[in-house]
Order: structure tokens, then sequence, then C-alpha cells
């Protein structure tokens, strides 16, 4: 074992323990951990985002680098399965059929998928590799189904895409909180301690579906739960922030100092008055009011500690996502919260690196630095850093569903690499996705299990893992972190920079290759040099010292910057702006052969497609299959209870899982968990509609068909 860590305190009367500080592969909040022992095993450390907490995951996330099934070696599918063969061997036949595919169809015959749990050196080195040695424009991640829209939202009203543009613990200060689609008690549930000062005023403000475990945070006083039918979300915005401007509670000398387009927004807004909000979302009009009320009153022109308007996945993946999040963010503009030092706008941003991981190359249009790759400017910046003709680096590529649907039509990719994502689980409307994937001449997946994914593979290659590696990562505060090695890999395990290099080097591709994350690390500082996601003046050095570094952080010399727009915004006015939007409703809307809505979310036990999870037997155990999620009265239609399997059906796909009655759930909707595979994987059901902005699939309402599996029963009356 190689330990960096110091030796710190667990507390009164509890022997010191000694390892390695780092932080846990899971979600972005990325809860500071102190690895130790043998076997290794993680105990949470103090930190300001998880305050010494962390979740179920957290505990057991040494458990994933010892599951039966690790990979440890490269394997090769032949006609009789998967075979070990040598690392030599395997490159050199990858970068033999790349080459050929190349020449046969063009250098966009080869596309890349990456994922939000990548370091940030491993994100950036992902797209040069895809830019530089594959030579495609053809590359887009994971982070596409979950931070899209918030982003697209981010930088076209404040000029800049940064999950939480504040602190976390920022939350506590504030009067009121609005939480939209996000169900954080679940989701990151060290998260909650700070909204405990908020509960406590009464200032809690949940917007779901469902009575989740983060809606039930607003019991007893402690705030309110907002209810809407599935798809309305932006229609509920759109009514509190008529009251807001038509009830004289905005904060108008803020609107007009520091922001554009309040005229257009006004009108916009006109037409929903509470009486059809009402109508529209299914809550009640005098909720909304009390709502629209308890938010004016807590900003500080009114006198209030300040309010806050965070929004998660349960708002954003839609086909007006983008425009959801605008709305959200026009919300916090008028009660002057943004950039004013009490409250603002920020997005819970999921995957551990879902922040870096989008700041540096893997989505289809940036470059390093979330600069545009389209920008000659930047073009030119970029391709110095790396050593290369700026005429050399492609174009703009295509957002992750187009990507996907273009995987073996004629014309479209041969090949696909993926890096940190399990796709076929994850995907919307994954049975379609499986299909495009099966008919590509080669498939290319580096993952720590033979996820659903890798089994699909032509080779899967063995990576080394958090614990098994150095890095940075970038948590959903834009503060940069540092991953630190604990252990030894398995002997036949290897990183990624590795790969990527020694590819790199079978293809001719230019430029340096380096696979000590440090100096990769050095490189992105001077290739996001001056970019909005600026990381120039971060370094492992000032990051081992124990600085806190949150981008931009421009030399360093500078502090780096926790709260973002006190001075301004990073538009070309210096002003926000409020954007007008107009609502859509879903694509796939509730009709006769498909009456009831579908949403769909996190478990507390699992994680994202569930292939880590899934096989951590403490979190198995307590979760493991998915279920259906059915309000009594939609049982009673059925005539069922909860002993039977229930079987849901869309245009796309369908599948089979358990009843779970339950009154959490609104009578005309379901939910299911999206992390199981097989005849319980919700994903085959869900709609890749996507939002015309972000590109963001339409994960989380579609109409389905609801039925008893066995066929006992009969169907629910259209």
């Amino acid at each position: 074992m190689t330990g960096h860590g110091a030796v710190t305190e667990r507390g009164e009367g509890t022997p010191a323990i000694s390892g390695t500080d780092t932080h846990c592969p899971y979600c972005a909040l990325q809860c500071a951990q102190r690895l130790h022992g043998e076997p290794l095993a993680a105990e949470p450390r103090a930190f300001p985002t998880n305050n010494g907490g962390m979740c179920q995951k957290g505990w057991t996330s040494t458990e994933l680098l010892r599951v039966p099934d690790r990979l440890t070696t490269p394997l090769r599918r032949t006609a009789s399965g998967f075979e070990p063969v040598g690392w030599d061997e395997a490159l050199d036949d990858i970068a033999a059929r790349v080459g050929a595919l190349r020449a046969a169809y063009g250098p966009d015959a080869i596309a890349v998928f990456g994922g939000g749990g990548l370091t940030n050196e491993k994100a950036y080195q992902l797209g040069k590799f895809a830019r530089l040695a594959l030579r495609t424009r053809l590359i887009d991640y994971n982070g596409r189904f979950c931070m899209s829209s918030a982003a697209a939202a981010g930088n076209r009203a404040l000029g800049v895409d940064r999950g939480l543009p504040f602190p976390l613990t920022d939350l506590r200060d504030a009067d009121a909180v609005l939480l939209l689609g996000s169900n954080l008690a679940d989701t990151m549930p060290p998260a909650v301690q700070h909204l405990g000062p908020v509960r406590e005023r009464g200032g809690l403000v949940v917007v779901d579906p469902r009575r989740s475990s983060t809606a039930r945070l607003t019991d007893d006083g402690a705030g309110e739960h907002l209810q809407p039918r599935p798809g309305t979300d932006l229609v509920l915005l759109l009514g509190l922030l008529h009251l807001v401007l038509g009830g004289g509670l905005a904060d108008l000398a803020y609107l007009r100092d520091r922001v554009d387009g309040l005229d257009g927004v006004r009108r916009s807004v006109a037409e929903w008055w509470p009486e059809r909000v009402a109508d529209v979302t299914g809550v009640a009009e005098p909720r909304l009011r009390r709502v629209a009320a308890l938010l004016a009153d807590a900003a500080a022109h009114r006198g209030g500690r300040g309010v806050f308007v965070l929004t998660g996945r349960g708002v954003e993946q839609h086909v007006d996502g983008t425009d959801t999040v605008t709305a959200a963010i026009n919300i916090a503009l008028a009660l002057g919260a943004v950039g004013a030092g009490r409250g603002g706008y920020g997005a819970i941003t999921g995957q551990g690196n879902g922040q870096g991981g989008r700041e540096h190359g893997q989505k289809s249009d940036q470059l390093p630095g979330y600069r545009m790759i389209d920008d000659p400017a930047t073009r030119a910046h970029v391709a110095r850093v790396w050593g290369v003709d700026p005429d050399l680096i492609p174009g703009k590529g295509v957002p992750a569903v187009e990507l996907l649907s273009m995987l073996g039509a004629p014309g479209g990719p041969r090949a696909l690499f993926v890096h940190g994502s399990n796709i076929v689980v994850s995907a919307p409307d994954a049975a379609a996705v499986r299909r495009r994937i099966e008919a590509l001449d080669l498939v290319v997946v580096c993952d720590l299990v033979p996820s659903e994914t890798a089994r699909l593979a032509h080779y899967v290659l063995p990576v080394t893992q958090w614990a098994e590696e150095e890095g940075t990562m970038t948590n959903l505060e834009g503060r940069v972190l540092r991953r630190r090695k604990a252990v030894d890999p398995p002997p036949d395990v290897r990183s990624e920079l590795e790969i990527f290099a020694g590819l790199a080097g079978r293809l001719a591709a230019p430029g340096t290759w380096s696979t000590e994350p440090r100096e990769v690390f050095d490189e992105l500082r001077r290739a996001s040099a001056g970019g909005r996601a600026d990381y120039a003046g971060i370094s492992y050095a000032r990051l081992d010292a124990g600085e806190a570094l949150y981008w931009p952080c421009p030399d360093e010399t500078h502090p780096g910057t926790p709260r973002l727009f006190r001075d301004g915004f990073p538009t070309p006015t210096g002003r926000a702006r409020m954007v007008p939007v107009r609502a859509v409703g879903p694509a796939d809307d509730v009709r006769a052969d498909a009456p009831v809505y579908l949403v769909t979310g996190r478990l507390l036990q699992h994680y994202q497609s569930g292939a880590q999870t899934r096989r951590v037997a403490r979190l198995n155990d307590s979760q493991p299959h998915a279920y259906v999620e059915i309000h009594p009265n939609l049982a009673d239609r059925l005539g069922i209870d909860a002993a039977v399997d229930l079987r849901l059906t869309s245009d796309r796909g369908s599948m089979v899982a358990p009843a779970r009655i339950s009154p959490d759930i609104r009578p005309d909707t379901v939910f299911v968990p999206f992390h199981f595979a097989d005849a319980g994987m919700v994903n085959a059901l869900t709609n890749d509609a996507t939002d015309p902005v972000s590109g963001m699939p339409e994960f989380k309402v579609c109409a389905v068909r609801v039925e008893v599996a066995d066929g006992t029963a009969g169907e629910v009356p259209r």
C-alpha cells in the first residue's frame, strides 16, 4: 500500500488513523474520505461539502476494487466468447483496425463516448486523443444526459456554466431554497445537512411529482412540497414568476442595474395567471401564491436572509429542459439573488466529475477551458499547446443522442470507443442503442467490470480506479480536488492515460502523450488559460498544500473564485440576461393507448446504470431489482396488490417489475428507478426526443400503458 495522507484525530478517545486522503468515487458532492487498512476501507473525513458525513455508497466504495468479476486483463471477443489477450497484441490490432476503417470510410468512421466520472486529466486527454489520434469530430459523453440543459441555460443567461457558482455551505444562511427536480436526500445524503437551517425557518420548497425522501423534508412546517403533473415544471415556474412580477415582489433596483430583458419576460409570463397554472399543473392556486410569497420574503431586498433556486435532472431532462432552467434563473434574477451575496441560482451536478468532465474537451462542441471549438482564436490557442496546426483539429461534432443514432448506419461511424459509461443501460430508448452498437465493426470499452456495454465490445480494456491513481476532480461547486493513490492496481491493469499514449503512438498522432497525471494536468492548465473555465493557476502543489481553489483561477497568485458574479457577468454587456421562454409540454404525452405518465429516478443504494453498485453486496441486497411505484387509486383500477408484476409499455419498448403501491406518487403517474438492466431496464421505454438547444434527451416523462404482466387482470382503463 502507498499512503499519501496525514495522521489525524477521529474524535476524543478514539485512536488516530493514518492513510490516504482522497474523495469518494461516486457523485459530484465528492465526499472527503480517508482510505486505510488491509483490505482497504473508507471512512469519512471533515470537508465542507460532506461535513464529516458519507452515504452507504461511500462507506462501501472500496469493495468496488475487489468485486469478483473485476477486470484484470485485456479481453478480446471471439466466436466462443471472450479470451485474455496481451496488451501489445490488443493495442496493435485496435490501431490497425482503426487505420483500416479511417482509410475506407474517413476519420468520422470512429466515434468516442466519454464519461462524467473520468478525472480531469483523463477527460482532457480523451478529447485530445479523439481529435488528434483518431482524427474524429464525433466525440460526446454521458454528461449530455446529465448537465447539458443547465449548462445551456446558464451560458445564455449568466455567461458561464458552473453547477453551483457559490459554495454549498452558503445554503445554510438562506431563508428559502427552491429545489426543483432533485431527490437530494437519496442522491447526495450528506448534502441534506446544509438544508437544516432553511428547514428550521420553514423555507424549503421541493418540486417533485413524487413525495420523495427529499420532499418529506418539508413536513411539519419545514416548507412546501409541490407535486405538479409530469412535464409541467416550466408552467409552474412561469406561474411563480407571474406572481413575483405582477405582485410587486421583484427587486427592481437589482434588475435595473444588473439585468437585461425584463420587459420581454414580463410580457411572456402575463398569460400564466394562477388559475390557469393550477389547471395545467395540478398545483392548487393558494399553494402557488404561498410559495411565491415565501420566496420573495426570503430575498434580501425584502429584508430576508436570501433565496436560492436549485435545479436537478427532474426538471432538466425534458425537451424544454433548457427553457425550464432558464425560467428558474429568471426567478432568481427577479428576486435579486444572483451574484448579490445572498442567494443565487445553481444546478446540482450529478456525476463525480460532471463539472470538470464537461469543461476540457469531451463535449462535441468544446475544447479545453470551456472554449467553443468553432472559435478560430480558441482553436489557435489550443493548437499551440498541443503543438499542431489549428486546421488539424476537427470541427464540431454532434450531441450524444444523435451520435448514438448514427452508429452503424449508412455513412455513420463503424467503430466506437467507450470510456466510463454504460450506454446500453443509461441511454434513452436503450434497446435501439444496443442494436446500433451490435452493428459496429469495432467496439472498444475501457472499464472496471464487464458492464452490459462491455459485453458487446470486441475489446475490453481494464483500467485503474480512483484509489489506484493520481488526478483531480471538480466537484459540484467548481472546486478542484485532489484524487490520491492509496493502493497499486492489479498487475495487468493500466491507466487510460497509458492506453491513450499507446494507441496515439501506434496511430502516429502528433503532440505529446504523457502518462503522468501531473504532467497532463499542467498541459490542461495551459490549454484552459484564458477560457471561461480557467485552471491556469491551479496546481498539484497548491492543492496538496490544502488551498481551496475554485475556477476561474487565472494564475498562481490568484486565490480562486468561490463565488461568481459579484462584480458582473461574463456576458458581452457585463449584465445578466432574462430570456423569455414558452411552455411546449412533453414530446410523448399521455393518450388513449398510453394513459399513464412514467417518471424515472435514482435510489439511495445505487448509482447511475448500477454497473458498480449492483456488484456491491451490501448495496444490492437492500435493493436488488427495479420496481414500479404506483398509487393506490391506480392499483385499484388495475385490480392488483403489491404482490404482482407489472408490465409497462411505451412506443419504444416494455419492461416488467414488481408493483410497489405507495401514496407518495401521483395517481396518474408511475415511477421506476433506472439503475437496472435486463427485464427491469426502464430506459427501454424512455424517449430519445431531445431539447433543441442542449441535446438533452427527455428521460423524465413519457406515456406508458400499465398492465399486469401475467395477464390475470386488465390494463388501466383508457
